[in-house]
């Protein structure tokens, strides 16, 4: 998928207004968040964490098993057609009713779905940046020349190994705390933690191609001794 909603087959696909419908979701919903934060510093802090707890819940009720968005993450083009062609959304499909609310010579059903994603995405990017402001404001920054030369979702698959296979503090560390502390380790801020590692889910061959990098290198090493 690459650019509107079309009206016949042989237009270009453009999904340039969803992009722009779902900045306007995003900064409407920050203003409604920032404008309503509290002063002091600690009740600040706990406000700001209470909001990516809402986003997750969206996203499990909404996301998590939507056929539409897996498409749309995987970066799929086959179904464009059926999904962005003005006039031709399914009633029987289970829509919300806001469908029947939409100007059907402009926008599509599926117009409004990305734009959702696209405003959760950039909400849960900004509230995490805030988060790790505090985080680091109130945690020692780690001393290191160490730097971290792969790519950040390489590092992501490394911090969820390690979170989702107890090995660190017997499976009770946060994996919000988990990633900080990569992050101060190495310098390195990571976006999108939490969707990126969804991403992973839809990759076509192998999910934990760095795992396997891992496991393939070091194998090599050990039949090397």
């Amino acid at each position: 998928m690459v650019e509107l909603a079309i009206s016949h087959p042989e237009q270009t696909i453009d999904l340039i207004k969803p992009q722009i419908l779902g900045k306007l979701i995003f900064y409407n919903k920050l203003y409604s968040i920032e404008t309503s934060c509290p002063i002091d510093t600690v009740i600040k802090n706990k406000y700001y964490h209470k909001h990516p707890q809402e986003l997750n819940l969206e996203y499990k009720k909404y996301f998590a098993h939507n056929e539409f968005y897996k498409y749309y993450n995987a970066d799929r083009t086959d179904k464009d057609i059926e999904y962005f062609t003005l006039g031709k959304t399914d009633l029987l499909i289970g829509s919300n009713s806001f469908i029947f609310e939409i100007d059907p010579l402009f926008s599509t059903y599926y117009d409004y779905k990305i734009a959702r994603i696209v405003a959760h995405d950039l909400l849960q990017n900004y509230l995490h940046e805030k988060i790790l402001e505090f985080d680091i404001h109130n945690n020692q920054i780690l001393s290191s020349n160490l730097v971290w030369s792969e790519s950040q979702n390489a590092l992501i698959e490394l911090i969820y190994a390690l979170y989702l296979s107890g090995s660190i503090n017997n499976g009770k560390g946060e994996i919000r705390k988990i990633a900080v502390f990569f992050q101060q380790l190495f310098g390195i801020k990571l976006l999108e933690i939490h969707h990126a590692f969804h991403r992973m889910k839809t990759r076509a061959k192998s999910k934990t191609s760095y795992l396997d990098k891992l496991k393939e290198v070091l194998e090599e090493y050990m039949d090397k001794e």
